[in-house]
């Protein structure tokens, strides 16, 4: 059976698809970071703040001042530059993972799933030999011209994109988006002022039927995209789900990396079609002999692969590990492509005390955080936690140590009123942070918002 898996996965495929995607995923990611610098969010987010909330895990990784983060972004920049033109493939690809990471890992406020979307292409990117078909490392040396590639190498990608879109369907079979809509009926009337469509985002049922045409779609895609017969019509969905998104939704670049990535589904004739037209632009010739890239230490490739989506399989799942509603506790919702399916805002009132002189005070949360930290503080209770040992050492530093650290945190999510995240008797600051249930976040009691959580018309 995993002779035939194997077998199967090895055979050769044309290499034009492969070659398409990087193209195009390193022009996103380089105009992405460009984005990024010309925006002024490096200095924004990686500069300005006073402090950082690192993953669990990755209190290591910190910010390396302004000339490093801009330094660090302007490899990055490279990077992509290399990834697109396919020179010193490998080493920019690998430079690109290891550079966008690091950036995402030092502050989990600035979490998205499209940056993790990113981290984990851009990591698949260095195991597969997509410099070897339409690159300057072709022209560098002619010997890695390849024709075609194992079907592993473009597979799974194609397996990455599909993962990503049924996890986030089955992430919308939930009560608040099906049932009470939500949080579409809260988010789409403010949207009335567009042309066309202003009028009908008012709608409650157009919010319902936003919501379970979005769940048909992200469970049904991939396997439509992987159908010849349905795949050109099933792409023109694709392009206006997220042209769609694009305008109702500030969510940046992701719906246009989406449309270029799931190009990856086409046939190898509508790749050869475009390199096509990318040669005749660059005017590269194109190679006339047929050559197969080989198969060499494939099997022990394939097998840290299979364990790469075995992971990427079990992950979304942790969060039935902890008790509690997912929504709410947030316990495992990272890594696990939830996408847009909740409002949730917060209020905080942090307190301190020193036990031995009796010293108490209420913080000003912005002495320490920037805006967009608060607001990302107030709704989550990991960061809450770390926010309270930042006061703990803080206050250490200043030679009161030993202080406690309460917090009053009330929170509304998806219409239900606002009511306290967690319990203001524990003292954070002597809690511990861990991959293990967290008995200080009290219980949503009730599971449906209410039904006048919103206007209706």
């Amino acid at each position: 059976m995993l002779q035939k898996l194997q077998s199967h996965l090895s055979q050769p495929v044309s290499a034009a698809p492969l070659a398409v995607f990087r193209v195009i995923f390193g022009g996103m990611m380089l105009a992405s970071v460009l984005r990024f610098i010309g925006k002024d969010w490096v200095t924004e987010l990686y500069v300005q703040p006073k402090v950082y909330f690192p993953y669990y895990g990755f209190e290591w990784v910190q910010p390396l001042g302004e000339a490093g983060m801009y330094a660090l972004f302007t490899l990055m920049a490279l990077a992509a530059l290399g990834i697109m033109l396919g020179l010193f493939y490998r080493f920019s690809a690998l430079l690109f993972f290891l550079s966008f990471t690091y950036v995402e890992l030092i502050d989990k406020t600035n979490y998205l799933n499209h940056y993790y979307f990113v981290s984990v292409v851009a990591l698949l990117l260095v195991l597969v030999p997509a410099h070897r078909h339409f690159s300057v490392d072709v022209l560098r040396k002619h010997g890695l011209w390849v024709s075609h590639v194992p079907r592993w190498a473009v597979l799974i990608f194609q397996l990455q994109l599909g993962l990503v879109y049924f996890y986030a369907g089955i992430a919308k079979l939930n009560p608040d988006w099906l049932l009470e809509a939500m949080p579409l009926r809260y988010w789409l009337p403010a949207h009335t002022h567009l042309p066309l469509i202003g009028p009908l985002l008012d709608e409650v049922w157009v919010a319902y039927l936003f919501c379970w045409f979005g769940a048909f779609y992200d469970l049904t895609i991939p396997f439509f995209l992987s159908w010849r017969r349905s795949r050109l019509l099933a792409y023109a969905t694709v392009v206006v789900f997220h042209v769609l998104t694009a305008v109702l939704f500030q969510i940046g670049m992701f719906p246009y990396i989406m449309m270029v990535s799931t190009l990856i589904f086409f046939s190898p004739a509508f790749h050869e079609r475009l390199l096509g037209l990318f040669r005749s632009i660059a005017k590269v010739p194109k190679p006339a002999l047929p050559r197969f890239a080989g198969t060499a230490g494939q099997p022990i490739l394939l097998g840290i692969l299979g364990f790469y989506f075995l992971l990427q399989v079990l992950l979304p799942w942790r969060y039935l590990l902890y008790p509690g509603q997912l929504f709410w506790t947030e316990q495992g919702y990272r890594f696990s492509w939830r996408v847009m399916l909740m409002e949730k805002t917060g209020t905080t009132f942090f307190y301190v005390r020193h036990p031995k002189t009796g010293f108490e005070t209420e913080i000003n949360n912005r002495d320490y955080l920037t805006v967009n930290q608060e607001k990302q503080m107030a709704t989550q209770p990991d960061m809450i936690l770390q926010y309270a040992h930042m006061l703990q050492q803080d206050f250490a530093e200043r030679g009161m140590p030993g202080v406690e650290v309460r917090a009053e945190v009330y929170v509304s999510m998806n219409g239900r009123g606002s009511r306290l995240l967690i319990d203001p008797k524990v003292n954070l600051a002597a809690e511990k942070e861990s991959f293990l249930p967290k008995p200080w976040i009290l219980p949503l009691e009730d599971v449906a918002p209410p039904q006048n959580a919103v206007g209706q018309n």
